[in-house]
């Protein structure tokens, strides 16, 4: 399996912690912000060796963004910037 590299974001919902990877559009959840990462990289690696199996992989990746870095792995896009925002809307 290829070295991937990738963000997490986690946030809370109701009483558990959801981890997600906007690269891969991959999310998983937890009772606590480190079972939710945990989770999360299962998750991640299932769906890796899936495509792997379908030979879907590479296609998956560079629609990600993801770029072949000639040494069996992957250069990830990289996530610059987060952050809250509010707007009012007319109701």
């Amino acid at each position: 399996m290829p070295v991937i590299d990738f963000d997490i974001m986690v946030f809370r919902e109701g009483r558990s912690y959801v981890a997600f990877c906007p690269e891969l559009d991959v999310s998983s959840c937890g009772s606590d912000i480190d079972e939710a990462r945990a989770n999360l990289k299962t998750a991640i690696r299932l769906f890796i060796e899936e495509a792997e199996k379908l030979g879907t992989l590479d296609q998956i990746l560079e629609e990600a963004g993801y770029v072949a870095n000639g040494k069996g792995g992957y250069d990830p896009p990289r996530l610059v910037a987060t952050e809250s925002a509010t707007i009012a809307t007319e109701g």
